[in-house]
């Protein structure tokens, strides 16, 4: 079996499949995109990769099978290796809601927050815009932490694609109104991903971080 992964460090979206990827014991490889630099946006790319011009993308070489998506790939890396799943029906759907959650309630609004502010001159980052997704960030760590407060993992009783999905941007350094501190749960949380085997920081599992580009 040979798995691409399309990704570059700084994409917390590209974590969540390079951290599944990891977990599942599953062979794979990653090829950096220079995002930064327009590769995504570029004919090239659009045409042979992912024709959304985004990171991730998974290339399954051997079923000349290429999919792209976080959400979409945690479900094929799922597929394909039987772990980080959920034990019933029940529990599937409940990845799924949380996957759907994160998708629309942390990491997209997470993701577009760092950039602005970390990724842009200063004199550019638009402070009421920033100020308002940091409100929105908010009402999103509530909801997880309050969700923690009882339970080690997001659906069931061990780690699953919810919990890889949901922490896409929770690990990155630099800041864009997440203190772990401040949401102990949470911080809990992070941890015991931290001590699941096989875990890596997101600049130690894929190519590329702010540093390259300093």
């Amino acid at each position: 079996m040979t798995l691409k992964l399309y990704c570059f460090g700084e994409s917390g979206n590209a974590y969540k499949a390079a951290l599944t990827l990891e977990l599942s014991g599953l062979p794979w490889e990653p090829v950096y995109v220079d995002f930064f630099g327009g590769e995504a946006r570029s004919d090239a790319y659009k045409t042979t990769v992912n024709a959304m011009g985004e990171v991730p993308a998974l290339t399954d070489t051997d079923r000349d099978y290429t999919i792209t998506q976080s959400g979409a790939i945690q479900d094929y890396i799922v597929h394909l290796s039987g772990k980080l799943t959920g034990a019933t029906p029940e529990e599937r759907r409940e990845i799924l809601r949380w996957i759907l959650w994160d998708n629309h309630k942390l990491s997209s609004v997470a993701g577009p927050t760092r950039f602005l502010m970390n990724f842009l001159p200063e004199d550019k980052r638009p402070k009421e815009v920033i100020a308002f997704n940091q409100g929105r960030l908010k009402a999103a760590y509530a909801i997880l932490n309050d969700h923690l407060a009882s339970r080690d993992w997001i659906v069931g009783d061990a780690i699953t694609i919810a919990d890889t999905t949901c922490c896409g941007y929770l690990f990155y350094p630099e800041p864009f109104g997440f203190v772990r501190a401040d949401w102990p749960h949470i911080d809990a949380w992070l941890t015991r991903i931290e001590q699941t085997p096989g875990w890596k920081h997101p600049y130690d599992l894929m190519p590329g971080s702010p540093a390259d580009r300093a």
